[in-house]
């Protein structure tokens, strides 16, 4: 019987203190992982799944970091290493938050803000992480991308500009380090019932339920199972790919 295997890995996952990121955590340490556990302003929320991941019997550290700033992202490797010792797998997830509007209302900030947290994020994570892995001959790199990249549609537009900049760095990084047994993949959820979902009570979302072919939400443990996945040797011929976790919602054409 196959099992997902992650003893003896280090993961590092950005923005882990938030809904996906938690289960993310949870998941990967329940495979096996040790778990380094960033986050940028929510302490309380990281401390607890920290006591959460030590209970499960793995070793954690707590990193705080501004993942848009060089000098922050290696200050935080630096700590990882020093503490856990050197990652072999890493799952970009934090992301900036803004409002959603048209082209000609959204604010510039925002399509910098984008940029900022899924493009110049990526390229940091893989600048401080990937060395090692390519001295190892080996690695996972896993970035969190979404359905709506390929949606585009109405007030979508600077997450998807930075969405898709995300995924053109995927696509070519996974080309450059492919040779070195490296694996760079994303993982694109669709509308995800996350825990804040489960406490406020569940209601079927009908005006996208309906379109998904599974015709349902997905689940946060749902994206945390494919994520671990991909971190695990079960995946280990899998790369350069976008992979929708969204029941159907979108389908990459071939």
């Amino acid at each position: 019987m196959l099992s997902i295997n992650l003893a003896g890995k280090i993961a590092v996952v950005t923005g882990a203190s938030g809904e996906l990121g938690r289960v993310m955590c949870r998941t990967l340490a329940d495979c096996g992982a040790d778990i380094a556990i960033h986050y940028f302003r929510n302490q309380q929320k990281a401390e607890s799944l920290a006591e959460e991941i030590t209970k499960k019997g793995r070793k954690t550290i707590l990193v705080q970091a501004d993942v848009t700033d060089q000098e922050s992202v290696f200050a935080m490797r630096g700590e990882i290493v020093k503490t856990l010792g050197t990652p072999q797998i890493i799952v970009n997830n934090a992301v900036v938050q803004y409002s959603w509007t048209s082209v000609l209302d959204q604010a510039i900030d925002d399509y910098e803000s984008q940029f900022q947290s899924c493009v110049l994020h990526n390229v940091l994570m893989a600048k401080a992480f990937v060395p090692s892995m390519i001295e190892a001959n080996y690695g996972r790199v896993i970035g969190i991308n979404t359905e709506c990249a390929m949606q585009t549609f109405k007030n979508q537009s600077a997450y998807v500009a930075g969405k898709r900049g995300m995924d053109g760095i995927f696509r070519v990084l996974a080309k450059e380090i492919g040779e070195h047994q490296i694996t760079v993949n994303q993982v694109a959820p669709g509308w995800t019932i996350s825990e804040k979902d489960r406490k406020s009570g569940l209601k079927r979302q009908d005006s996208y339920e309906s379109k998904v072919p599974l015709n349902r939400r997905g689940t946060d443990q749902e994206i945390a199972n494919v994520v671990a996945f991909l971190a695990s040797d079960l995946a280990s011929y899998i790369t350069g790919a976008y992979l929708p976790v969204c029941g159907g919602n979108v389908m990459p054409r071939i």
